[in-house]
């Protein structure tokens, strides 16, 4: 019963709160639809942790979707070997987690050290950094632990799993034998998940795409008024 809880109820139950939230949050929060960025309190330690911890995320999520989504008969079919895979997983995987720990441990050390931040940080700040901590740390682990090309292999078990969440064909046994780390970190996403439509981390879905094809806006120096000199 716990088994089946875990890998198909509460997924679902995850899902309807991370989409019903940001439908309510966007039809009654509009104006709190926003980064709520700090950068003029404080931009030398937001430049560094903001950058590490945005770039680091794009591509763990990239490899996330290499490894998960995408079947590993696809890979097959390429001509990619489990070894070959395992190592182009762990050249990109492991720089682009260490990145995003160094940069969201920065971020968290700046928001509970300067003293204007740490003060206008709300109740979803703190979590948000909490679930991301714990996403990111146990997710970099789950790689440094399973580094054996011949440990673990996640996309014939978590990766058909995923899968079959999405296409509502869930089965619990492909992650009976999973190991401890892989599922804490797997539980800890669902913790982020519930959390994101009430926090700051809505901004994902409000990437400015539209500047892209907009004209550009021209401003014009206002030229300074001729008066003429009338003789009386």
């Amino acid at each position: 019963m716990m088994e089946q809880f875990l890998w198909v109820v509460l997924p679902y139950i995850v899902l309807t709160i991370f989409i019903g939230g940001h439908i309510y949050r966007y039809h009654y929060d509009q104006f709190g639809w926003t980064t709520k960025s700090s950068q003029l309190l404080e931009k030398k330690i937001l430049l560094i942790g903001s950058n590490l911890f945005h770039w680091g995320i794009l591509f763990v999520f990239g490899g996330h979707v290499m490894g998960l989504l995408i079947p590993i008969e696809f890979y097959e079919a390429l001509g990619i070997n489990e070894h070959q895979y395992h190592t182009i997983a762990l050249v990109g995987g492991i720089p682009a987690g260490f990145m995003a720990a160094i940069g969201i441990l920065m971020l968290t050390y700046r928001r509970m050290t300067v003293r204007r931040i740490f003060a206008t940080s709300t109740k979803g700040d703190w979590v948000s950094l909490f679930f991301l901590i714990i996403v990111i740390l146990s997710g970099l682990s789950s790689t440094l632990l399973n580094i054996d090309s011949h440990g673990f292999d996640y996309r014939t078990t978590i990766g058909p799993w995923l899968r079959g969440i999405l296409t509502f064909n869930a089965d619990p046994s492909l992650m009976a034998n999973v190991p401890i780390w892989f599922k804490i970190h797997i539980i800890a996403v669902y913790g982020i998940f519930a959390a994101w439509p009430f926090t700051r981390l809505v901004h994902v879905f409000s990437a400015p795409l539209r500047y892209l094809s907009r004209s550009y806006v021209i401003y014009r120096k206002r030229e300074p008024k001729q008066h003429s000199l009338q003789k009386f």
